[in-house]
């Protein structure tokens, strides 16, 4: 194991999946030649942080330094750097590397990267000796093909969700071709639905909130959605049959798909983008009505998330966010589970 002592940064960790996080103070790397260094100015909490924290998606690597949403300032550059200059604002998503050679990556597709895309934390960067600390922290190293420019003209603490639960959303959207015309269906406004449902409207789509929570039928509509249907009790898609192109599932909890494949036109397409506990029961009578179809997405790759904060830019979109200080975090967490928060929670990057 290999840890650089380079340059001495704050930041949270967790130790072990129980204790919660506190604070933690490390070393990142000293610059390459194609790296660049920025402090951290926001930090997104991620419901996939509390997973891993917690060490419910397998084994865990700590001590653990979350964040995979994190946007900031270029404070230095390496000498062969041409992509960002000091002052820059920048972006880090959920992958700090790649092997650079397969296909995916070559075509940009780095997050299906073939021998595996590096992710911002829990595990180790290329060399599988140095630990990959994530953005719960003040300052970071990346490599410049790995970041993104951030639009002058979005709040910066907006941008952060962006970096995955924006791009996790933005993928599909653009890979299905959703633009005017198209009738698409979110299932869940959370950190992730909210997000789909700003995309899919700002590109001109016909937009449903599937939701069990009829409290959040105002904000569903503000945020650009023309219809929100409350998806308790039995018999609630009754008359939504077969009404739409594409139905994205933002929801991470286990529930029964088939009431929503039934919304599916023909040739229609319902895309996994939460991350359940088990696998989904599917019935084979249903995908064959319609020729209907079950697809999955993971966030973006380098060229696309770009993209997305361009259109974010045009757009002047960014995520519904609670900015928090960094002593706050594990009380986030538990809001987060609880879902309890307007859509994400931020860290401010000053108060690690």
């Amino acid at each position: 194991m290999n840890i650089s002592t380079s340059k001495k940064v704050r930041g949270y960790a967790a130790l072990d999946p129980k204790s919660g996080l506190a604070p933690y103070e490390f070393s990142r790397r000293e610059l390459r030649i194609d790296d660049i260094g920025f402090e951290i100015l926001y930090a997104g909490i991620c419901h996939s942080d509390i997973h891993q924290v917690r060490e419910e998606w397998g084994p865990a690597l700590y001590p653990m330094v979350p964040g995979h949403e994190i946007v900031g300032v270029v404070t230095e550059i390496g000498s062969a750097v041409k992509k960002f200059k000091v002052g820059d604002r920048i972006g880090v998503g959920v992958f700090i590397d790649s092997c650079r050679k397969c296909r995916n990556c070559i075509s940009g597709l780095e997050q299906y990267c073939s021998e595996g895309m590096t992710g911002t934390y829990n595990g180790y960067e290329r060399d599988r000796k140095t630990i990959a600390f994530g953005g719960y922290s003040n300052y970071f190293v990346i490599n410049e093909r790995y970041a993104v420019t951030v639009p002058e003209n979005l709040d910066l603490a907006g941008v952060a969700p962006l970096l995955c639960a924006g791009i996790t959303l933005y993928s599909p959207i653009r890979y299905w071709n959703v633009g005017k015309g198209s009738r698409v269906a979110v299932m869940g406004l959370g950190g992730l639905g909210h997000m789909g449902v700003k995309f899919a409207a700002a590109l001109g789509a016909e937009v449903t909130v599937l939701s069990h929570s009829p409290s959040k039928e105002v904000d569903a509509i503000g945020m650009g959605a023309h219809k929100f249907i409350h998806t308790k009790g039995d018999g609630w898609n009754e008359g939504l049959k077969k009404s739409f192109d594409l139905v994205l599932n933002t929801i991470s909890a286990e529930i029964d798909l088939e009431p929503y494949l039934q919304l599916l036109d023909t040739n229609g397409t319902l895309v996994v983008i939460g991350l359940p506990g088990k696998p989904y029961a599917l019935s084979a009578g249903t995908l064959l009505d319609g020729r209907r179809s079950v697809a999955g997405s993971m966030i973006g790759g380098m060229p696309e998330l770009q993209e997305m904060l361009n259109f974010c830019g045009e757009k002047g979109i960014v995520s519904d966010v609670e900015v928090i200080n960094a002593d706050y975090i594990n009380e986030a967490y538990i809001r987060t589970v609880a879902s309890d928060v307007k859509y994400r929670f931020v860290i401010d990057g000053k108060t690690f």
